[in-house]
This record gives structure tokens, sequence and C-alpha cells, in this order.
């Protein structure tokens, strides 16, 4: 049987005629920058997100970028964040010439430890950056705490998190700013490149817009720097085509992580399944926690199974931060989830029959496993 990581031709072929008459509205009014079907995707995103304003952009990574921008970082400021992420959270931070400050994570969330933050600010740090990783918010509650004693900005990046909530609050709507991702392989996911920053900062909006535009206000007229960081109607198009189906897809990646853990515990296999702690987990990926990770994801490949590393290498250990001064040791639960996670579909088209075959395949890996390793322990003892 043949189980993707992520079905996106199925989910197309269930919306083709909705995003194909989306489409052939941008082709047919000959409008692709900005304009209508952009200020349309903005309105309900930040409806949906329970945020003020919205404003579409270029990516999820300039995303970020522009909300550094738009707050002034740069050189002499520090940006506190997490090493566990993907690259544009802290390579936002360094383009800009400001300095990342990593805190290692929660193991069981894989979300910033708040309890570790504190430690990190100096009077240079300006901005903290927490990721709601695998689609699970961070404790907002914390780090506003904190960011309120030291006067800091804070940045959701909440390019895995659309429609998280944690105490009835939204992804992106309780910091300074929120950022989401509209990559393909994400909850709402383009055709293509794409992101939105949302606030409720009516000033700092008007400065995003301003931004993602050169800086121009009006056109031709340059105040301030900013890039060419604008949302294409093409992918506002297929993005609006998709939103009114996303809740019916967070509650399908519900079910079968839930009944992923169920038969994982019945089945007795020895992996770690997600811990959910916030009150709308949307499991933008399903990762498992186990012992020998590669040797798993190598058995399930060769059974036709999709699986992904989020992430190999953490942040500290990457080759472009070696000026940092970061060695391996620094941030030990970020390390040992980059050796021990292991993503497993999720996504709303897994059909039961997959989600057994997936189980059936970790437990077929362990029942060969077991006397290998009780084999490798009884030699060790007597060594």
């Amino acid at each position: 049987m043949n189980v993707p990581l992520l079905d996106l031709k199925a989910q197309y072929a269930s919306l083709k005629s909705e995003i194909d008459k989306s489409i052939a509205e941008v082709l047919e009014s000959q409008h692709f920058i900005l304009g209508p079907k952009v200020e349309q995707l903005e309105k309900a995103i930040a409806a949906y997100s329970n945020c003020a304003h919205a404003i579409g952009v270029s990516s999820g990574s300039d995303a970020l970028l522009a909300c550094l921008m738009a707050d002034d970082i740069g050189p002499g400021d520090e940006v506190i964040t997490t090493p566990y992420t993907f690259f544009a959270t802290a390579g936002a931070v360094s383009r800009l010439g400001a300095t990342p400050v990593f805190v290692d994570i929660d193991p069981k969330t894989y979300n910033i430890d708040v309890d570790q933050i504190e430690a990190k600010v100096t009077s240079k740090t300006r901005v903290m950056i927490p990721v709601h990783l695998y689609g699970q918010m961070a404790d907002m509650d914390a780090v506003m705490r904190i960011a309120e004693r030291h006067k800091l900005i804070v940045i959701e990046d909440a390019a895995q998190a659309i429609g998280a909530e944690d105490k009835g609050r939204r992804a992106g709507s309780i910091g300074h700013y929120g950022c989401f991702s509209f990559f393909p392989s994400k909850n709402l996911g383009g055709a293509g490149d794409g992101g939105m920053i949302v606030t409720n900062d009516a000033a700092r909006a008007e400065k995003l817009r301003c931004l993602r535009a050169h800086g121009a206000k009006p056109k031709y007229y340059h105040k301030i720097v900013g890039g060419n960081f604008r949302l294409d109607a093409l992918q506002a198009a297929v993005v609006s085509a998709k939103l009114p189906h996303l809740d019916d897809w967070t509650a399908a990646r519900q079910r079968n992580a839930q009944r992923y853990d169920k038969m994982i515990k019945e089945a007795g296999i020895p992996v770690t399944t997600p811990a959910v702690v916030a009150d709308r987990h949307i499991f933008n990926q399903y990762v498992i926690r186990v012992s020998g990770r590669n040797e798993l994801q190598a058995h399930l490949q060769k059974k036709g199974i999709g699986t992904e590393v989020y992430y190999p290498v953490p942040l500290h250990l990457q080759e472009c931060f070696a000026y940092l001064g970061c060695k391996s040791g620094d941030f030990p639960e970020s390390e040992a989830a980059a050796k021990q996670t292991l993503a497993l579909p999720v996504h709303p088209e897994l059909s039961e029959a997959q989600a057994h075959y997936v189980v059936d395949s970790l437990r077929e890996f362990f029942d060969k496993a077991a006397p290998a390793m009780a084999g490798a322990q009884t030699q060790a003892g007597r060594q």
C-alpha cells in the first residue's frame, strides 16, 4: 500500500471546480498583483484569526522579515527564538544584521521552553519569536508576561498553526504580529509561495502595507526602504477557495491523530505520541519520538509510507550560524528531538485503512527489532 505523507492531488480533485473558478476570475480580471482577490483573502484571514488587520505577503519567510523591518530591527539588536524550527525563523533575523539568541525547547511540545527565556534577555534584546510548531501554540501567556516586563516585541511564527487555539485565542492574535505561510504543504496551502501577517495594531499594519511594496506610499515615493513582499492574486485565489474547508480539514487531522494515538497505545508500540496541551492542536504534522528513528524511517519507506524528519540539524549547529559560537550540547532537548522525531502521514485524506497500515508497519518494525535489541542488551551485560 502507498501512503503519502501529504496528498495534495486528492485535495485538489475534491475542490477542482472551486479552485479553477477562483483562478479564472483572476485571469479574466488580469489583476495579478494585490487587488480585489488579495483584499478579499486579507479580510477573511483577519476574521478567521480574530485580528483587526491582515497583510498579504509573498511567503511566510517574508512575513517574518517584514515584521522585523516594521520595528526597525537591525545590527546591535538581539532576537530570542528557538533552534528547533524551520530556518526562516532565525534566517530573517540574521538577514537584517540582528543576532538570533536561542532558547531550548520543551521536550513534550517542541515549542520554546518559556522557563528558560528570561535568562537570555539582555539590554540588547528587542524581540521574541515563539514558534507554534507542528500546529500547537506555544505558552503565549508566559511569553507575553516576559515581553511586558522587558518591553519586547512579540512575533508569533504561526506558519504551521493557522486556526490553532489556546484559551480561546487564535494563533497570531496575541503578539504584536502573527505570521502565516501558505506553502503548499501547510494546512491551508496555495499553489506556490504565499503568506500573511496579522496584527491588531493599525499603525503597524499600515507600515507593513508600505514595506511590502518597496516602502512606497504613494507609488514611486519612498520614505522607507522596503521590499517586494506582495502576495499575488493567483495565490490569493487558491487560498480563498480552500479557506472555507479549513475547519473540516482540521477536524479530519485531529481524528486521524486520535486514531493513531489509540492504535499505537493498544498495540503497545514503544514510541512517544504527540502531547496535546493547548485547546486546539491543528496537527500540521503528527510527530512521533523514537530511538532508532533512521532505521524506522527506512523501514517505513520500504513499505511505501511517506515520512519526514523535521528538523535533522537544529539551527545552532547549522554552518551559517557558526559565528554565534554555539556547540553541540548547548541545547540538548533540541538536539535530541532532531535525532528522535519522525512525522507520519496525518493529512485529511488519510483513510482508516491507510492509518491501520501505518500502525501495522510500525508494529512490524518493532517486532523485528525487539530480538536484536534484547540480544544487544544481553551482550552489553556480559561486557
